[in-house]
């Protein structure tokens, strides 16, 4: 199982009325083997020309029907699993992607973990312990609202957080960051080895627009909870983050496990883009539901014969 994608391949989503979106698959991923700059190749409000937000929206619950008929094959057929990761910066807008992007999924075979600061339990485990315990069964699908990719971005940006892993001193030199990525690229090519699908969009929101949305949270009494003082101070170290994430794109986006670099300043085009991108993913896979053998069908045709003449 292999992603075949190239970065000037085309994407084009239909929409209503003859409308369609057109853009290249390069401007929402980080292309494998090669070097980008998140400043200056990716725009955070990117939308493909596209402004209709009506349009998008139907699009989306279009994908989301979609998705409901495609897991009800995957957990049928019982071969592959789906793992989804989503990174961002605060108030990237992870969660409602999630709630609306997966709101059609049958929870019986969907499952969402999201990575807080590691337990005490958690830290006496290598960094990748905790992931493992989540991965999604055969036939599942498994969100990871963050990632194991926080060892190599807040862990990295807060070395504090690396001195209370207690790993060996000679585990902790300049390598560790090229090392994690390696052990991450052969983590991920085991999990793609063995069936599982792995999906890893990371939600590029601008400076500006974490600002206005910050704001937001801050005016609506409603949405004061979702935000912290924490989220604040993380933001000064916004330019140490974003360095950190290009360093992840370019060491991690493989064949087998490509980066999806989505614009996030526009929330209807990222929720558009990521079920675009999940249900061709899933469409790739070749997904069927089981064949019933002929002495099966025997045995159901009898069973019928048997109801109807109760």
């Amino acid at each position: 199982m292999r992603f075949k994608l190239e970065p000037d391949q085309k994407i084009r989503i239909n929409l209503g009325q003859g409308g369609r979106v057109d853009f290249r698959l390069g401007q929402i991923m980080a292309p494998p083997g090669e070097t980008i700059s998140l400043g200056k190749d990716y725009d955070p409000g990117f939308s493909a020309g596209f402004h209709d937000k009506a349009e998008a929206r139907e699009r989306v619950r279009a994908n989301v029907s979609r998705m409901a008929a495609l897991q009800e094959k995957l957990y049928a057929q019982d071969v592959y699993a789906l793992l989804i990761l989503f990174q961002a910066m605060d108030a990237g807008g992870k969660d409602g992607c999630i709630r609306h992007v997966m709101s059609g999924v049958n929870p019986q075979g969907c499952h969402v973990t999201s990575f807080k600061a590691p337990s005490a339990e958690e830290l006496d485990h290598d960094y990748l312990w905790r992931a493992v315990k989540a991965l999604p069964a055969r036939g599942m699908i498994g969100i990871f609202n963050r990632s194991y990719y926080e060892e190599v971005l807040v862990v990295r940006v807060h070395p504090e957080l690396l001195a209370r892993q207690k790993l060996p001193r000679a585990s902790r030199d300049e390598g560790i960051w090229e090392r994690r990525f390696r052990q991450i690229n052969a983590f991920e090519k085991y999990l793609v080895g063995n069936g599982i699908l792995v999906l890893k969009f990371f939600l590029n929101l601008s400076r500006t627009e974490q600002k206005k949305r910050f704001l937001a949270r801050i005016a609506e009494a409603d949405k004061n909870w979702k935000f912290s003082v924490a989220d604040f101070r993380e933001r000064a170290r916004w330019d140490d983050y974003q360095e950190a994430y290009e360093d992840m794109l370019n060491h991690t986006s493989t064949a087998h496990a490509p980066w999806f670099v989505i614009p996030a300043d526009h929330k209807w085009f990222t929720r558009l883009a990521v079920s675009e991108a999940i249900c061709t993913a899933l469409e790739g896979l070749d997904l069927a539901f089981p064949e019933v053998g002929a002495a099966r069908r025997r045995e159901l045709q009898e069973i019928k014969t048997a109801l109807e003449a109760e």
